[in-house]
Parts: structure tokens; C-alpha cells; sequence
């Protein structure tokens, strides 16, 4: 079977919308992938603090927004199908993140999959996250199966966007979750000082670290369990900007200080060699001081079009098996009562 799927993706970083035209087939119970044409498209500033403020909104307002977003994304899609000539079977879509508090059962993703498909004029596939979280689960992370099915040639796959993500195999049990915030924090702290994001770690490798402000970072309750657990924008903003606020310390300092306390988060979780895609591998010096850790296992950096686009390439895996009516959520990464086939389809 062969399977020709958009996957899209919006993350916390808000860095802009990716479309990744994936190409998929199995045979004798193996899959292959390919990445065939992949863009980001950045988002404007008024679009950009509409998704900001979106869970400041009134519901009326949130409710506009989640329809006007699903527009944009289906008319973004329509136009690099077009670009390219694409022929498609289905659009798969992650949506943006506004709200995850999986503590309350509560996960919520706004681009209306209605309007992409509208847009698009093609079947389209979403809402990947709410049946995990109605049967009990962290509703994340997601990207797992893609490494257990796509990805096996590596014993660790860690993702670094704005937050960073491990996946592994043990006792024949796929394993995952959130290790820590990564470029949610980082550019936070790289705008203060007029960048996007501090590139290459420039910012970083100029501070220095200090070991009081590691060490409180460090022992913050989150990092005392291992799995089936996952992090979103409201633990930042009530737990990691509120310490680095009150310690006291130059930005940059902070910012040198919280790379340490990244790369320390990774070191504890990897004892094997490991695949690092998403933006945070652009960070040369957060990857110099996790080598440096790491010495007696790999880092493998693959292509920039896997390391951009990973997560698109998977949440289209993840609409092709929903469409194969397969498991594409596992119970052993988000606790789940069960294993589950999650996504909402869109007929057009």
C-alpha cells in the first residue's frame, strides 16, 4: 500500500506553520517514508499574538480564531499543492496548542480541520490528542509510534522544540515522554535581548552558569518521575519564568544557566546512542554540552529536512494508520487505560 499525505504542524514556538508532503508504503509489515517537499510558512505578527492571546479570549473569540486559523492553514496547503502539483490522498493536521493540562483531562488544539478541508477541497485528519485524553492518558507525546515504526534503527529519538521529547524501547515497551521546556524558554529569554532566537547559542556561550540558580531548576517536582508524563505552556509560566525572574541574574546569565540545566535534563534521560531532530539542534553550544556529557554514546544529526520537519512527517504516519484504522497512541507513553486509534476525519 502507498500513501501520498500533507502533514502539518504548529508548535509552541510558533516559529510558523510546516507542511511536509510525506510519501509512505509498507510491505512485509515494514514501513518507508520519504519527505518529498517540506516549507514552513511563517506566521505574521498579528496572526502570531492572535495565537498567543487566543487563551486570553472570550469563547466567542476563541471560537473565531480556532476558524479563521483553520482557514489560513487550509489555504496555505491549497497553494503549495498547487506550487508543486501534488497529487494527495489526505491532509493530516496537528493544529496549535492552547491549552494542555492533562492533570484536568483537559487538552485543546485549535485550526479547525472543517475549514482546512474547505480549503484544501481533500479529506482531511486531526484532533489526534482528546481521545487519549478521555481514556485517561497525557493526550503526549504523539510522535512515539512514528520512532517505534519509522525511526527503529535508533535506540534513543529525542526531539528538541519547545519542549524537548524522548522516546525508547524497553522490555518491549515503547517509552516516552517530555523531559524538560526548551525553546519555549530559550527564546523567550533570547527576546528580551532583540532575537528571535539566540542563534547558533551565541547568547548562551557568552554567560555564565550559576550553580545555585542549576540546582533549583533542577530540583523542580516535574523531574522526580520518568514517564507517562508531558509538559505544556502553563507549567513554564507558573514554574520556570517565575525562578529565572527572581534569581536575580543577567539574561544572559540566565540563558547560559538554563542551557545547563537542558543539557543535564537530557544527560539523565539517554544511555544509548541517540537521533536529535527539531529546532533546538541549531543551538551548536547546547549540543556541544550535551556531547560533552554524553561520551560514551552518539548523537546522530540527520538531514535539515528531518530535523525541521520530523513532527509533520509523523502526525501524517499518524493520519495514515488512523486512516488504516491501526494504533497511532500507546498507552505505555501516555498511561492511557488502552491503546487507541485517535484523529477526527473530515470527508470532503
Amino acid at each position: 500500500m502507498h500513501y501520498k499525505v500533507i502533514g502539518l504542524m504548529s508548535g509552541t514556538s510558533l516559529d510558523g506553520l510546516d507542511i511536509a508532503y510525506c510519501l509512505f508504503s509498507i510491505e512485509n509489515g515494514r514501513w518507508s517514508y520519504s519527505i518529498e517537499k517540506a516549507e514552513t510558512i511563517e506566521y505574521s505578527s498579528e496572526l502570531k499574538n492572535k495565537l498567543i492571546e487566543a487563551e486570553n479570549t472570550t469563547s466567542l473569540e476563541f471560537a473565531k480564531i480556532d476558524k479563521e486559523f483553520g482557514h489560513f492553514i487550509g489555504k496555505e496547503v491549497r497553494i503549495f499543492i498547487d506550487k508543486y502539483k501534488l497529487e494527495v490522498d489526505f491532509v493530516c493536521s496537528h493544529g496549535q496548542t492552547i491549552f494542555h493540562q492533562p492533570q484536568i483531562n483537559l487538552t485543546t488544539q485549535i485550526g479547525d480541520i472543517n475549514s482546512i478541508a474547505s480549503q484544501t477541497m481533500l479529506k482531511t485528519i486531526g484532533d489526534f490528542r482528546r481521545l487519549d485524553i478521555a481514556l485517561g492518558g497525557q493526550g503526549a507525546p504523539l510522535v512515539p509510534i512514528g520512532d517505534r515504526l519509522l525511526f527503529a534503527d535508533y535506540p534513543y529519538c529525542l526531539n528538541l522544540g519547545g519542549f524537548s521529547n524522548i522516546s525508547f524501547e524497553e522490555n518491549g515497551l515503547r517509552i516516552a515522554y517530555d523531559i524538560c521546556p526548551v525553546n519555549i524558554v530559550l527564546n523567550y529569554l533570547a527576546q528580551k535581548e532583540g532575537y528571535d532566537y539566540d542563534k547558533d547559542g551565541q547568547l548562551a556561550r557568552s554567560g555564565k552558569v550559576n550553580n545555585i540558580v542549576l540546582e533549583q531548576l533542577n530540583s523542580l517536582d516535574y523531574y522526580k518521575t520518568k514517564d507517562k508524563k508531558s509538559l505544556g505552556k502553563e507549567w513554564v509560566i507558573e514554574n520556570i519564568f517565575p525562578l529565572l525572574q527572581n534569581s536575580k541574574l543577567s539574561n544572559i546569565d540566565q540563558i547560559t544557566t538554563y542551557v545547563e540545566h537542558i543539557a543535564q535534563q537530557l544527560y539523565g534521560n539517554i544511555n544509548g546512542d541517540v537521533l536529535i531532530t527539531g529546532g533546538g539542534v541549531f543551538n551548536e553550544y547546547l549540543i556541544e554540552r550535551l556531547q560533552s556529557k554524553l561520551t560514551n554514546h552518539k548523537i546522530f544529526i540527520p538531514h535539515p529536512t528531518i530535523i525541521n520537519y520530523k513532527e509533520a512527517l509523523i502526525f501524517a504516519f499518524l493520519g495514515v494508520l488512523r486512516e488504516r484504522k491501526e494504533i497511532n497512541t500507546l498507552s505505555s507513553v501516555t498511561g492511557a487505560i488502552k491503546d487507541s486509534c485517535g484523529g477526527l476525519i473530515v470527508e470532503y
